[in-house]
């Protein structure tokens, strides 16, 4: 498991790095994406000093919680949500980072435990405006926006996309910028947002240039999914 200690040590610097040529001061939150890993392979990220992670799939991330629950993990979903797994995302996880309409939003708050907090969750974004994408329209933002905001049981973050991949840095930025603008105008709306949640293993220091505060990374870390 040393190599997850040097990927981890080396993406952190890494992340450190692309901050400084952004010239900011703030910092920027790795999520460590454990979809398909092993358990095993969690804990020891989580003993060299990863905090949060990310899941995609609910069943297979509460078999992973139940095994780890003697580790203090911050848990995210941040896979596409199904209606029929919304009451077992609100009472399994701390974040949840794809939110993309209302229907989903209003389960995830009916089915928050009352002992737990508020929900911190994320409106996914479908930035790049493909049919096939999960994600809200960045003109219907708002308005989903406000309605989560009015939700006892979750609170509003931020903002999620998964843009079209590419390997061209410019393309990368552009694309990550319509997201922070989106991002930025409902922060201007009154929305007291803090997370703008971009960048993947290939293209997280593009995201960082343009206002990431979290990078979810996975394969970097962990190495190929089994």
């Amino acid at each position: 498991m040393s190599t997850i200690v040097d990927s981890l040590q080396a993406i952190q610097a890494s992340i450190v790095a692309a901050t400084v040529s952004a010239n900011r001061t703030d910092k920027v939150h790795l999520l460590a994406v454990s979809k398909a890993q092993p358990s095993v392979k969690l804990r020891a990220a989580y003993l060299a000093g990863q905090r949060l992670f990310g899941e995609n799939y609910v069943q297979e991330a509460i078999s992973k919680q139940a095994e780890l629950n003697d580790l203090a993990i911050e848990w995210h979903f941040i896979g596409p949500i199904q209606s029929n797994k919304t009451a077992l995302i609100a009472q399994h996880f701390d974040w949840v980072h794809s939110v993309d309409r209302l229907k989903i939003a209003q389960r995830l708050n009916e089915a928050r435990p009352e002992n737990l907090p508020p929900l911190n969750v994320c409106i996914q974004i479908n930035s790049s405006e493909e049919g096939s994408k999960s994600g809200v329209d960045i003109g219907l933002q708002s308005m989903l926006a406000k309605d989560i905001s009015a939700m006892p049981k979750l609170k509003l973050r931020g903002v999620m996309a998964i843009p079209a991949p590419t390997q061209d840095f410019a393309k990368q930025r552009a694309q990550f910028k319509i997201v922070a603008d989106a991002y930025k105008n409902l922060q201007q709306q009154g929305f007291e947002l803090d997370t703008l949640s971009i960048g993947m293993s290939d293209d997280y220091v593009a995201a960082i240039q343009e206002g990431a505060t979290i990078v979810r990374i996975g394969s970097a870390i962990f190495g190929s999914r089994t």
